[in-house]
């Protein structure tokens, strides 16, 4: 996608790295991050440096996507998913407001195949396995299995994914 093709409600920096067929609704901001083929990213979506999104996922409006956050190809992202980075935030330091040094990001791994209810949190060092799937509104607290289905607060096992 050309730079001069962006329209003035998108917010794009010119370290981002888009991949072929990318669709980009109005009023997003993207920064330092990489967004593989045919993937769709819907309006109010941010997502930071250090952020990599693979090929023909699907992210909905209003997701937070942070630093150390990497979803692998053929993902769905609900509408308003939050990423956590950060297990102990805090907005200061001895006094100062925090600076990078102050704190370490924690990765959060999304696998090929998963999908995220809208409304859903996902703390840091967490992995989603392949083809999971965390229903609507869950507080994913831990890694999820594979072929698995978890819900709640905290997100628990509902069921093995029968093929």
């Amino acid at each position: 996608m050309k730079r001069t093709a962006i329209n003035q409600y998108l917010c794009i920096s010119d370290d981002v790295k888009l991949g072929k067929n990318v669709k980009l609704s109005k009023f997003i901001n993207l920064y330092g991050c990489s967004v593989g083929d045919n993937t769709k990213v819907g309006a109010f979506v941010e997502v930071q440096k250090n952020a990599f999104i693979g090929s023909h996922c699907k992210i909905s409006s209003h997701t937070f996507i942070c630093e150390g956050v990497t979803i692998e190809d053929n993902v769905f992202i609900g509408h308003g998913v939050a990423f956590i980075n950060d297990t102990y935030p805090r907005a200061t330091t001895d006094g100062t407001l925090q600076t990078e040094a102050d704190w370490k990001v924690e990765p959060t791994l999304v696998r090929k195949g998963a999908s995220i209810g809208s409304g859903s949190t996902i703390l840091g060092n967490i992995t989603i396995g392949e083809n999971a799937i965390v229903g609507a509104g869950s507080v994913v607290t831990k890694d999820v299995p594979p072929n698995t289905i978890v819900a709640g607060n905290p997100a628990r096992i509902i069921r093995k994914i029968e093929k």
